[in-house]
């Protein structure tokens, strides 16, 4: 899995993975978007276009992230997730979790 990190001139980070979220990838994945929500970042992006698997590691990795963040009064939203992926997120219920949106820049728009 690649992450790369980039912020808007309004403060949002983005990061932007590609691969699979699965048990050879999440270690590092959480090690890089917790260390995101330690350094102060309370306005997150993740953009999941070019995510083409994700295990229940993966979501556990997410969910973790997103409680973290939500006690420190930030937010993170997910943008562009693939169809089958999109899939796996309704039926684990993180459409109440997440505000998932189509696009990159609806997700920053999010945060209004």
């Amino acid at each position: 899995m690649d992450i790369f990190q980039s912020t808007s001139d309004s403060g949002i980070l983005t990061l932007t993975a590609s691969g699979r979220l699965d048990a050879d990838t999440t270690a590092r994945f959480a090690e890089v978007l917790t260390g995101c929500i330690d350094r102060g970042d309370r306005r997150i992006v993740l953009d999941l276009a070019g995510v083409d698997y994700v295990s229940s590691v993966g979501l556990r990795a997410l969910i973790v992230a997103a409680k973290k963040q939500a006690t420190l009064g930030g937010k993170i939203v997910l943008s562009g997730p693939q169809e089958r992926i999109l899939k796996l997120l309704e039926v684990a219920g993180f459409t109440s979790i997440f505000t998932i949106a189509p696009t990159r820049e609806q997700a920053m728009e999010a945060f209004g």
